[in-house]
């Protein structure tokens, strides 16, 4: 058990996931009777019961990570166990890094082996780099290469990520077909290759609705099992996954519990689902969509802000007033646009909502 379970006392502002619930993976472990694939820390059932949560035998409680089907889970679950890579698609804000997070923490223990995509993501992060010191006064060696974190996961059986895919550059995106395809890395300048031990997987996530977006080559699409996480289905279990997500952040940053604060986000929630769906929760008025996502992911850190400004500059209980302006921020990107479709929605819809008239005040005084 590490200094970072479960999020309390550790200096480090976010624990990775195997630190955070250290306290979980154990007692898992501890009850799992069920077989484990080569190098797995757990069984596929106890993977996925860490993932979707459950009370064990021993009463210990295993808290949820993601909130949706089930099927979800345990498809991607058992997709690690065979050879095939795991590929979590869908829209900002579903989870995709979340989740992969999770799993690698309980498939291998570590969630570290980690790749971040972007436009500048070179080959080497995905291959192998130089020690150029020892490149220059040795040549090329052993000692002067530099693994990716894909490279140690082959070497070392475990499981690696590589995450927004579709920001990599497509000529380094396809680096992986030879990965996923052989299960081999060629290094030429030692006339050697790196084989991938059994345990090894990689888990890619990646979107096709944000700006920067490179399309994968079906060469490269047809190495993954892909998993679509949608957006949660009903306006309770986004309400839920919120709350839970602001808690667990709230505990992280020393923030006061905000039990009050329920009505605020489902408050939060409802607008942005009003205004993704392009429709009010009982169907009876359209409304215009923005031109952001307003994701569940947008949800918590607008939730978090009003809480951190409830405790800082309030009574410490979260009030309309502390998550207009984060919500104002949230809907308003294109300044002439959204802005015009955050009015005509106020007037609308919030300002003759029974109920909401202190939110409508508040959201009015921001909107300038």
């Amino acid at each position: 058990m590490t200094e970072h379970e479960n999020g309390s006392g550790t200096e480090a502002l976010r624990p990775h996931a195997e630190d955070a619930f250290a306290h979980e993976l154990k007692a898992l472990a501890a009850v799992d009777d069920r077989p484990r694939p080569t190098r797995w820390k757990l069984s596929p059932w106890a993977v996925a019961t860490y993932l979707q949560g459950g009370t064990l035998a021993d009463g210990t409680v295993i808290t949820p990570k993601y909130v949706g089907p089930r099927r979800i889970v345990e498809v991607a679950v058992t997709t690690l166990a065979t050879d095939r890579a795991l590929l979590l698609l869908g829209v900002p804000g579903t989870a995709k890094t979340w989740v992969s997070e999770h799993l690698a923490a309980a498939v291998s223990g570590d969630s570290t082996l980690l790749v971040q995509g972007t436009a500048g993501t070179p080959e080497e992060a995905i291959r192998y780099g130089w020690n150029y010191a020892r490149l220059l006064a040795h040549g090329p060696s052993r000692e002067a290469l530099v693994p990716s974190p894909v490279m140690r996961a082959m070497a070392d059986g475990m499981t690696a990520r590589v995450e927004e895919l579709t920001r990599i550059p497509a000529d380094v995106q396809d680096t992986l077909i030879t990965v996923l395809s052989e299960k081999t890395l060629p290094i030429p300048e030692l006339g050697e290759e790196v084989q991938a031990v059994r345990g090894f997987n990689l888990i890619a996530t990646a979107n096709d609705r944000d700006r920067g977006v490179n399309e994968l080559s079906s060469a490269l699409r047809r190495r993954f099992n892909t998993v679509v996480l949608p957006l949660p289905a009903t306006a309770d279990a986004e309400v839920d996954i919120v709350a839970r997500r602001v808690d667990q952040m709230g505990r992280a940053l020393d923030l006061p519990a905000a039990p009050e604060g329920l009505e605020e986000i489902r408050r939060v929630v409802t607008v942005f689902r009003e205004l993704r769906d392009g429709v009010t929760d009982d169907g009876r008025t359209k409304v215009k969509s923005p031109s952001g996502t307003l994701s569940t992911a947008e949800a918590i850190s607008v939730v978090t802000g009003g809480l951190a400004l409830a405790a800082h500059f309030g009574d410490g209980v979260l009030r309309p007033s502390d998550v207009a302006a984060g919500i104002l921020g949230a809907v308003v990107r294109d300044p002439a646009a959204d802005k015009v479709v955050w009015q005509e929605y106020l007037e609308a819809v919030v300002r003759e909502r029974e109920g909401w008239k202190d939110f409508y005040r508040a959201c009015r005084e921001v909107t300038v």
